[in-house]
């Protein structure tokens, strides 16, 4: 099999250095649909500079480096096509508020090879420090489908972040997405095909270019800090979710919270277009 679970994982981790300045932000924000209304005083909080936070998420991008998903494939040890690459899930853990600008250190490494049965599962930790210490810890798990089956270790369930929350929920809200989504968000540093080439995409089973699962993952933080939060992007402490389903550009996501008591929001975003479809699952928020 092209991924040598062995290798990988014993592979030196990989340490580059990152750097952001406060049009990455802006850019970034721009990209998960921030802005709308442009003089709304609650997304110049993402738009200007003069009055900048930074939604934690951007982490996922900061540096504007390859993705975690493309860094996995270029792992020693892992050889495989991207048209059968697809990102699993995210967690993200905040040390300290992201500044609006800065450097730091990223060290990343294979923490996981899988056996799915039908796929191959790949879990990439990255930790980023500066000067002052450490800044975040994510992890992406990446499915390679058509790599699985070879008798390894299947793993932990991403489905084990406590109970599902069960009835109301506490607020819902709908996000439109926009048909050049993926295009304006993939300027922040993930430039995969599948995002933007339609031929690329039906090689890879999609009937058109699917939207970053990213973008929907930062499209969904910036809704709970929004609608829960007052908009204080300080108040998340981590963030993690299973990416079910794919967005269309253009679709409208259906976001649904409950709080779990006073330090953690469940949440489930559907696709409203397609009758609810799934598309992130096992979202949890945690704050202080």
């Amino acid at each position: 099999m092209p991924i040598d679970a062995a290798k990988a994982l014993s592979a030196a981790p990989r340490t580059d250095e990152i750097s952001w300045t406060a049009k990455d932000v802006q850019l970034y924000h721009l990209g998960i649909g921030a802005g709308v209304p442009a003089t709304d005083p609650g997304e110049l909080r993402y738009t200007l500079e003069s009055r900048l936070h930074v939604l934690p998420s951007f982490a996922t991008v900061a540096g504007a480096g390859l993705p975690g998903v493309i860094r996995a494939l270029s792992a020693p040890g892992v050889d495989v096509d991207l048209a059968h690459v697809l990102h699993g899930g995210q967690s993200l853990v905040v040390h300290r508020t992201v500044p609006t600008q800065g450097t730091a250190t990223a060290t990343a490494h294979i923490t996981g090879v899988y056996d799915k049965g039908t796929a191959a599962l790949l879990v990439l930790r990255t930790e980023a420090a500066d000067a002052d210490g450490p800044l975040w810890t994510d992890e992406a798990r990446i499915f390679v489908r058509g790599e699985g089956g070879w008798g390894g270790d299947r793993g932990p369930s991403a489905r084990t972040r406590g109970e599902a929350p069960t009835g109301e929920p506490d607020r819902t809200v709908e996000r439109r997405t926009r048909e050049d989504q993926a295009l304006l968000y993939r300027l922040s540093g993930d430039d995969n095909p599948l995002h933007a080439d339609p031929e690329f995409a039906r090689a890879a089973g999609f009937d058109r270019p699917v939207l970053h699962g990213l973008c929907t993952y930062g499209m969904t933080l910036k809704a709970v800090v929004d609608t829960l939060l007052d908009g204080d992007v300080t108040r998340v402490r981590s963030y993690a979710t299973r990416f079910a389903g794919v967005v269309y550009p253009g679709e409208t996501l259906r976001i649904r919270m409950w709080r779990q008591g006073s330090g953690r929001v469940r949440v489930a975003v559907t696709a409203v277009e397609r009758g609810e479809a799934p598309v992130l699952a096992d979202t949890v928020v945690e704050l202080p």
